[in-house]
């Protein structure tokens, strides 16, 4: 089997590599390619220390064909390109966060046209392939390749499946023991309950204030406003319910998310060049990406715990890429929360509609579970996102200045159409 990684320069290559070589698939290659060919020389040096199926290429197309597997990790304009859309995001009094607002949808209008080039390339290449899209955010640009594109294409993220082991082990119980009542888009979903054995379990958690406190692995919510929910949002919904204090925090930093790890990386390639222990040196920048994660955001001292035994233990990012991997290839049926068509999946969505909820995983790829209606009480939030994905979509197919600001003043993080002039403005060209 060969596996094909595009954005192979990417920092997060070698855990992925990692994740696949522990695994019982039959892989004979993992064909890596990016248009930054140095960085992809120190990278897949990182990676060849996990595995020596490792193999770089110098074009798109041939890293591709004849793959299984296709996973699209890319991030046009590098993270400097992120640390700029945050800062000026925050410039101009919106939250800066490279997925949501107006950070997110620059990354979308740059990465879009080569996101839907690379799924054509597949669908040449490599038709059979099954693309996995780990590309920010996820939701939008898994939305512009299934809209242009034939290619068998998931949208992958391990957000969900972080909140559900959290709460399952609040709740006391193993995660693969339970099921997950699991809606929304992506970086825009709620946990609705947890059943094990077949029993709801989170009144449990509405009953103890202190558990909910603890799902959470950094402090985002307000505890009073989670129990009126009842719904445990995933850590993004921060942005959209405490907007003002995410703003805060990060004035009061002076720098955003993308500017840490812009300072981590070049850390991360100057040790590397200068040092002999590869994997040693990957692993300690893994630790301190992983730790200092939503402290800005969330104006937090406090650090995310981090497992144990190895890189694959401080992330969920391989875990679930090779979950939905070994579940198509030895037709598992398993149950994985992923990006993918509505299919009526949520009642009150298009089918069309990109949405994130627990899909059974086969040999015939995702199909979502049906998660009914969605609450009152989130359903605005979800219409108005979902229909300000689909216009950055189709403003970045037509490149035209009208269609990003309609679409960019659609987002709920903006929602002010001269705002969203000063915002294209400023954050052109993509």
């Amino acid at each position: 089997m060969k596996v094909a990684i595009i954005g192979g320069a990417g920092v997060r290559t070698p855990l992925l590599v990692d994740g696949l070589t522990r695994s019982d698939l039959p892989i004979d290659e993992i064909a890596l390619f990016d248009i930054d060919r140095d960085r992809l020389a120190t990278i897949a040096g990182v990676a060849g220390a996990y595995s020596n199926a490792v193999r770089a290429y110098d074009e798109a197309p041939a890293c591709i064909s004849g793959a299984s597997f296709v996973f699209l990790s890319i991030r046009v304009g590098g993270i400097d390109a992120r640390a700029r859309d945050e800062r000026i995001a925050v410039a101009h009094g919106v939250v800066g966060q490279e997925t949501v607002g107006p950070a997110g949808f620059a990354m979308a209008m740059r990465t879009i046209p080569h996101a839907v080039g690379y799924a054509r390339l597949v669908e040449t290449e490599a038709p059979g392939a099954w693309l996995i899209n780990f590309t920010n955010p996820v939701s939008v640009i898994t939305q512009a390749i299934a809209v242009e594109t034939k290619a068998k294409t998931i949208g992958i993220c391990d957000t969900p499946t972080e909140l559900f082991e959290d709460a399952a082990h609040v709740l006391g119980f193993e995660a693969s023991r339970c099921y997950f009542d699991y809606f929304g888009l992506n970086h825009l979903g709620w946990l609705r309950e947890v059943y094990c054995d077949g029993v709801p379990q989170l009144a449990r958690v509405w009953d103890e204030p202190d558990a909910v406190t603890r799902i959470y692995r950094t402090p985002l919510f307000d505890v009073g406003f989670l129990r009126t929910l009842r719904l445990l949002p995933t850590e993004y919904l921060y942005f959209y319910y405490s907007p003002e204090k995410a703003l805060e925090h990060l004035r009061a930093a002076g720098q955003t998310r993308g500017g840490t790890i812009a300072a981590l990386n070049e850390e991360l390639f100057r040790d590397l060049a200068a040092g002999s222990d590869r994997r040693a040196i990957y692993e300690r920048y893994l630790a301190a990406r992983s730790a200092s994660y939503m402290q800005l955001e969330s104006g937090s001292a406090a650090r995310r715990s981090l497992g144990e035994g190895g890189p694959s233990a401080l992330t969920g990012y391989d875990k679930i890429a090779l979950n939905v991997v070994c579940a198509i290839h030895f037709n598992a049926n398993a149950i994985i929360p992923l990006d993918v068509r509505n299919g009526g999946a949520i009642r009150d969505l298009d089918d069309a509609d990109i949405v994130e909820v627990p899909c059974v995983v086969n040999a015939a790829g995702a199909r979502p579970l049906a998660v009914g209606a969605i609450p009152e009480t989130v359903e605005d939030l979800i219409m108005r996102v979902k229909d300000y994905e689909w216009l950055t979509a189709h403003a970045a197919t037509t490149r035209a200045d009208d269609d990003a600001v309609r679409a960019l003043a659609r987002n709920p993080l903006v929602d002010d159409m001269a705002l969203a002039e000063r915002l294209v403005a400023a954050l052109k060209p993509w």
